[in-house]
C-alpha cells in the first residue's frame, strides 16, 4: 500500500500537470500518511537535509559562471573560433555550431544555457548562409545537450550527490563521451552539407583566421583548464572550483573583454537564481520521495527483479538505456536522476558495473531527453530563438540527430574504456 501510494500519488499529480517538484513531494507525503509510522514533520526535515550539502553548492555557482560568460561576449568569440576551425567542411557552419556547444558546455554545465547562448548567435547565421530554418533549429536543439555532458555538468553534480560517486571522476569521464556525441552529430551536419552544397556557403580555411580567433577567445578557453586543472591538482574541490569560475567569469567579462557591464549583473544573478532554485527545489522534494523508497527497500526489490530478468550486465545496460530514453521524454532530468539512480545502484553493484561508467550512461541518456519530444526543454528554447512553435524544431533532421546520438550512446555504453580512460589516468 505504501509503495502504491508513493507512485500513485506521483503519477496522479503529473496527470494534473502539477510541477514536478510538488509531484515528488506529494507522492512522498501521501505514502508517509498511508504508512502512519513516521510523523509528517520528518518530511519537512528531509526537505532541508536533502539540499544541506557542500557538493550541491556547486550548482548555483556554475549557473552564475555560465551566465557571466554568456553575457560577457564569450559565446560570440567561441562561435568565431569554431567556424574558423571547421567552417570549411561541407555543412561547416552547422559543424561549427556543434563544436561551439561543446566548448560552451565546458563553461556553463547547462543544456538550456548552451542552446540559448550559441543558438542566439548561430541560428540567424545558419539561415543567412543557406541552411533551412528547420535544420538550423534542430542542430542547435540537439547540440545544446552537449552542455550537460562536457564537464562541468550540473546533472553530474546531482548524480554525485545521490550516489556518492566522485564528481571529479564523473567530470573527467564525461569528456571523451561528449566528444563522441559531438562527432556523431557532425556526421549528420556534413551529410546535410554534401546534399545541399549548392545552397549553402562555406568559408576557406585560413590558419591566420584560426590563430586570430583563438587569441580573441583565449580568456574563455582558459576557464575549463583552471576548473579541471585545479580539481585534479588538489588546489581546490569541485565546489570551490565553481566559485573560482564565477570570479574568473566576472574578471574576464568586465576587464578582459569589457562587454559585461555592472548593470548586467542584476539580470545575470536573477537568471542564475531562478535556474538554481528550480533545480534545488526538485532535489529537496525528491528527498522525501527517496526517503520513502529507502524505508520500503524499493531499490533492493527492483534490483532483484532486474537481475533475474537481465541475466547479464550487457542485457541489463540495454534495458536501462531503453528505459531511460523513454523516461527522458517525459521527466525533467534532475528529477529522473534522483528517482532512478538510487533504484538502479544495487543492480549496478551486483553486475560489477563501474559506478562512474554507469553515471555517464545515465547522464547521456537523460541529456538526449532534453532534445526529445514531448517535454524536451531544448526544443522549446530553440523554438523561442526564432519565435516559432516547437513543431518547427521537431522534424526529420531532429530524428537524424537523435539517431546519431543514440548510436554514440551505445558506443559509450559498451566501450567502458572510452569513459574510464581519463579517470583512470588521473587516479
Amino acid at each position: 500500500m505504501i509503495t502504491a501510494a508513493l507512485f500513485g500519488g506521483f503519477l496522479i499529480c503529473m496527470f494534473f500537470s502539477v510541477p514536478i517538484a510538488l509531484c515528488l513531494a506529494g507522492g512522498g507525503i501521501l505514502a508517509t500518511m498511508v504508512g502512519g509510522t513516521v510523523d509528517l514533520f520528518v518530511c519537512a526535515q528531509r526537505l532541508f537535509a536533502s539540499i544541506d550539502s557542500f557538493t550541491l553548492m556547486a550548482i548555483p555557482f556554475f549557473m552564475i559562471a555560465g551566465n557571466l560568460m554568456s553575457s560577457g561576449g564569450i559565446s560570440k568569440r567561441l562561435c568565431d573560433f569554431a567556424n574558423s576551425l571547421i567552417g570549411w567542411l561541407p555543412g561547416g557552419l552547422a559543424c561549427a555550431s556543434i563544436l561551439s556547444c561543446m566548448i560552451f558546455g565546458a563553461l556553463s554545465g547547462s543544456p538550456t544555457a548552451t542552446t540559448a547562448a550559441i543558438g542566439g548567435i548561430l541560428v540567424p547565421a545558419l539561415i543567412e548562409n543557406g541552411y533551412s530554418k528547420k535544420f538550423a533549429l534542430s542542430t542547435i536543439a540537439v547540440a545544446g545537450l552537449l552542455g550537460t555532458i562536457i564537464p562541468p555538468s550540473t546533472i553530474m553534480i546531482t548524480y554525485s550527490s545521490c550516489t556518492d560517486v566522485s564528481i571529479g571522476s564523473l567530470f573527467m569521464g564525461g569528456i571523451l563521451p561528449g566528444v563522441a556525441l559531438g562527432v556523431c552529430m557532425m556526421v549528420i551536419a556534413v551529410s546535410y552539407g554534401i546534399k545541399h552544397k549548392a545552397e549553402i556557403t562555406r568559408i576557406p580555411f585560413s590558419i591566420r583566421r584560426v590563430g586570430r580567433t583563438f587569441i580573441r577567445g583565449i580568456g574563455a578557453f582558459l576557464m575549463p583548464v583552471i576548473i579541471l586543472g585545479g580539481i585534479y591538482t588538489g588546489i581546490f574541490t569541485p565546489t570551490e572550483s565553481a566559485a573560482i569560475a564565477c570570479i574568473y567569469g566576472l574578471i574576464v567579462g568586465i576587464f578582459f573583454y569589457r562587454e559585461l557591464k555592472v548593470a548586467d549583473l542584476k539580470k545575470v544573478l536573477v537568471d542564475s537564481a531562478s535556474s538554481s532554485a528550480m533545480v534545488m527545489i526538485i532535489i529537496a522534494c525528491a528527498g522525501i520521495f527517496g526517503m520513502v523508497m529507502t524505508r520500503e527497500q524499493i531499490p533492493a526489490k527492483v534490483a532483484a527483479v532486474l537481475i533475474s530478468v537481465a541475466g547479464n550486465k550487457y542485457v541489463f545496460l540495454l534495458l536501462v538505456n531503453i528505459m531511460l530514453l523513454i523516461v527522458g521524454c517525459f521527466l525533467e532530468t534532475t528529477a529522473a536522476i534522483l528517482i532512478i539512480a538510487p533504484v538502479l545502484l544495487p543492480a549496478v553493484a551486483a553486475f560489477g558495473i563501474n559506478p562512474i561508467h554507469f553515471g555517464i550512461i545515465v547522464c547521456v541518456n537523460l541529456a538526449i531527453g532534453c532534445a526529445t519530444p514531448p517535454l524536451g526543454v531544448n526544443l522549446y528554447v530553440a523554438a523561442g530563438l526564432t519565435r516559432d512553435k516547437v513543431d518547427k524544431v521537431i522534424n526529420r533532421h531532429l530524428v537524424n540527430y537523435i539517431i546519431a546520438s543514440v548510436i554514440a550512446l551505445l558506443i559509450i555504453t559498451y566501450c567502458e574504456p572510452l569513459v574510464m580512460f581519463l579517470p583512470n589516468m588521473m587516479a
